[in-house]
């Protein structure tokens, strides 16, 4: 074993009295030492239940024979550092939590380890800790939020509280009806109720094969999920048993069938910036373009939020992943799982409980999958927009720039009535470079939405857009336009033009002008001085390769 660096031989007496000062027995260092990580935290509702399921998953454990050690690392909440200078960090967060991670179990050379998380940024991290470790290991996904209720319709944190602000200043509601949507929109613990970034992860970390069937959408508050931790922590000793490691599940074909189910559950534009960022460690490269192949031989199935009327809640009960992996059987690999069995073992006896939720392949959403890469003058590199979430008459469109060098100052000019129907909101230098840390702009488009500009003007940025964004919002713009990309460019009143058929985004400015404004471009001075986001700054590499650090 592993740990056998840390127990075993005369010469580690030392390290064997101070686990004995923790209360370990020589029977429980004989074990298997298994790792897990409890991303617990009290400013996150995704992780405020956390340490519930990590008792479940150490009992799991010890039942199966292993020895726990509970650690932990750290986790921010989206929603609460949006629209702010605070969601610099979200991003970056992924990192230091992959970091975190690796440095615990590495130290203390584990033999296996589970990680108990649930929100944006750290399934992800969690994810690329266990490629880069490499050792038995397990995900349980913390399980979504139940959804709100105002009115007698259902809402959540976007379609509630986001939304409920741009419908107040569009004077649709009063100030006491936005305090009523402000009081039901969380109704308790768990991520936030629709298929944005944390509940598009923890599909994903699933259809990858890391986490048991069914984890994904069961609720936090589900007595299920307590017995899934259990079952996730016996389960992880099978794989101590059988060295059944990430690097035989986490191959080409495995993260092939994550984004085939990503795609038909129209899930966030994040897992753009994710997936690749987990496959990098995994050992496997994946382009941009593989995102936009399959995305066009992949129905899109599920008109889930924030797009569409059905909530986590729903997809749970027509059968969860599995049921759409059923119906994506044929186009999916055999990969082997978490369980010990492949993919298509898992799935044999699942069912598809509600059809208008999880649709057959014969009467889809949409004929392709929820993701687009587009590609052009505007974005050389690339960007992405989930297509599925953009009403059909705005797939082309042209319209004169509406440009902004900030998050902030494009929020002003949205909320003071100065945009337009047809126009194109430029938002630039938010990127992983020039933000840093490649902010979420939930706020400007929740905002437009509100004041029913959500459909009529589109939205293009070299940050990202939270899993909840619906409608035509194109991010991930690259080259960004603090390395001088060509949306570092854009003047007001520029036609920008975009084609999601032919997946193209167009700046139409001659190539002659454009010269003379490269000449005259100036880098930006950097925003920050010290701290952690000044060596991210220096360090990350561009959203089309995942923001990753190099």
């Amino acid at each position: 074993m592993r740990s056998d660096d840390v127990k075993k031989g005369v010469e580690r007496t030392p390290h064997r009295s101070l686990f004995k000062a923790m209360g370990y027995t020589d029977e429980e260092l004989e074990r298997p030492l298994v790792g897990v990580v409890n991303t617990f935290n009290e400013l996150c509702p995704g992780h405020a239940h956390l340490s519930s399921l990590t008792n479940a998953v150490k009992t799991g454990i010890t039942f199966a024979g292993g020895t726990a050690f509970e650690f932990g690392t750290i986790g921010i909440c989206d929603g609460i550092a949006m629209g702010h200078a605070g969601m610099k960090y979200s991003l970056p967060s992924r990192e230091v939590i992959a970091d975190s991670i690796e440095v615990m179990v590495e130290a203390h050379r584990l033999d296996a380890f589970a990680i108990v998380a649930s929100c944006d940024k750290i399934v992800p991290g969690s994810l690329m800790a266990i490629a880069r470790i490499d050792i038995p290991s397990i995900v349980v996904t913390g399980g979504p939020m139940m959804p709100g209720s105002f009115k007698g319709e259902s809402i959540d944190l976007v379609k509630g509280a986001f939304e409920g602000v741009g419908r107040y200043k569009a004077g649709e509601i009063t100030l006491e009806e936005l305090k009523a949507i402000e009081n039901r929109s969380c109704p308790g613990c768990g991520s936030c109720a629709g298929m944005f970034t944390a509940n598009t992860m923890a599909c994903v970390t699933e259809a990858l094969g890391l986490s048991l069937p069914t984890c994904a959408t069961t609720h936090a508050v589900d007595a299920r999920k307590v017995r899934l931790a259990k079952r996730s922590g016996m389960k992880l000793m099978e794989l101590v048993e059988k060295n059944l490691t990430p690097s035989r599940i986490m191959t080409r074909e495995a993260f092939e069938n994550a984004i085939r189910v990503d795609l038909a559950l129209g899930g966030s534009t994040n897992t753009v910036l994710h997936i690749p960022a987990i496959a990098r460690e995994a050992g496997v490269k994946l382009e941009l373009g593989v995102f936009d192949e399959l995305s066009r031989s992949t129905p899109h199935l599920c008109d889930l939020r924030p797009a569409g009327p059905y909530s986590l809640r729903d997809l749970d009960e027509a059968g969860g992943v599995p049921a759409v992996m059923k119906r994506l059987q044929d186009m999916l690999n055999d990969c082997i799982t978490v369980t010990g069995k492949t993919i298509k073992e898992n799935i044999s006896g699942a069912a598809v409980y509600r059809e208008e939720v999880i649709r057959p392949l014969s009467n889809p959403m949409h004929s392709e999958g929820g993701i687009a890469i587009l590609y052009g003058a505007l974005a050389p590199k690339g960007s992405v927009v989930k297509q599925t979430a953009v009403q059909e008459e705005m797939h082309r469109h042209e319209g004169p720039a509406r440009v902004f060098d900030s998050e902030e100052d494009a929020v002003r000019a949205i909320g003071g009535g100065e945009i337009n129907e047809g126009d194109v909101v430029i938002i630039r230098y938010e990127g992983p470079k020039g933000g840093p840390g490649m902010r979420e702009m939930l706020s400007p488009t929740s905002m437009l939405i509100g004041m029913g500009l959500g459909e009529k003007v589109a939205l293009v940025t070299d940050g990202r857009f939270s899993g909840g964004t619906h409608g035509p919002c194109i991010g991930h713009v690259s080259p960004e336009a603090a390395e001088g990309g060509p949306i570092a460019l854009v003047r007001e009143g520029d036609t920008i033009r975009i084609n999601i058929p032919e997946r193209r985004l167009d700046l139409l400015v001659d190539e002659e002008e454009l010269e003379k404004r490269r000449k005259e471009w100036r880098p930006p001075k950097e925003k920050i001085k010290k701290g952690y986001l000044r060596v991210y700054q220096r360090l990350v590499s561009s959203a089309d390769e995942g923001a990753v650090l190099k």
